[in-house]
């Protein structure tokens, strides 16, 4: 696997979005779909609309987001929309909530996936040529971490898809999602799904594809919680690259690197869950590398 380029401003602003896709120089063709995570009711830590709204505009995109799979405010269409309203990112964006209606679709998994048999997606997915991911790199109580590879695979999961991933495979059916929280895989087997996932998603766009990692409001827990920590992290800077493995091991190592005295809370997190084996299972699949240049603007 060769070595990422990835480019790096310490600038968190949505000016420096916007710099940094500039520098990239990779144009995204056609109906340009662009993921982020709108943010739970009551969590205070995700990225706004007006921090993207310079970005997607200059790509011409849709933002798009799909139901959850756990209690709360979007985990059906009619709430996740209301939530989407109040949230401002209705009154900014042509937004497009991609599995609000069904039947899901499903995307093939690569050769040596170890438990999805698909990848269950919003049946919309399928409208758009290109996808620029807008990830807010953070912590997540399941997941240890939350980066591209996630918003690659749960974050574009449909519910169905969500229930599939969580449950390693066992389960398919939306209406299941509260069995899955009582009959957890194993840890391991979960971040695999999310690996398997993510590629499902990456091969569907055939390259077609740009992440951006945004290191601000930094918590423990993730954008999906309802009642989250505080961020624990001072910011640092914003990431771009087309390698999904890469910009989130570039995040980490970033934290690691930093004497910021709460990264020993941050890191506790991460290695509890295990959360940087998502990485390693994703690499092993040929996603992409943990090796990588950084380029600082």
């Amino acid at each position: 696997m060769e070595k990422a380029t990835l480019y790096f401003t310490p600038s968190v602003s949505p000016e420096g979005v916007v710099s940094l896709y500039q520098r990239l120089g990779k144009k995204l063709p056609g109906k340009v779909a662009v993921k982020v995570h709108s943010g739970e009711a009551g969590n205070q830590n995700f990225m706004r609309p007006a921090f993207w709204k310079p970005v997607v505009d200059l790509v011409g995109g849709t933002v798009v987001e799909c139901n959850t799979a756990y209690e709360g405010a979007r985990n059906d269409t009619k709430k996740h929309r209301a939530l989407l309203a109040r949230h401002g990112w209705i009154d900014t964006f042509p937004v497009d909530l991609l599995d609000a209606e069904g039947p899901d679709a499903a995307l093939p998994v690569r050769a040596g996936s170890r438990h999805l048999k698909s990848d269950l997606v919003g049946k919309n997915l399928l409208n758009y040529d290109s996808l620029l991911v807008l990830s807010h790199f953070k912590g997540h109580p399941m997941g240890g971490y939350g980066g591209a590879l996630k918003q690659l695979s749960i974050g574009c999961a449909s519910t169905a898809g969500k229930v599939n991933i969580h449950s390693a495979g066992k389960y398919t059916d939306a209406s299941l999602q509260g069995v899955v929280w009582s009959d957890l895989p194993p840890q391991d087997h979960f971040l695999e799904s999310m690996a398997e996932a993510a590629c499902a998603v990456a091969d569907h766009f055939a390259g077609r594809v740009v992440y951006v990692n945004v290191m601000a409001n930094m918590s423990v827990d993730c954008d999906c919680c309802a009642v989250a920590e505080d961020p624990c992290l001072e910011d640092m800077g914003i990431l771009i690259g087309t390698d999904p493995v890469a910009i989130d091991r570039a995040c980490m190592d970033l934290v690691i690197a930093s004497d910021d005295p709460g990264k020993e809370h941050f890191l506790e997190r991460v290695n509890s869950r295990n959360g940087t084996y998502t990485m390693e299972a994703a690499e092993r699949l040929g996603l992409g590398g943990r090796s990588y240049d950084l380029i600082t603007l």
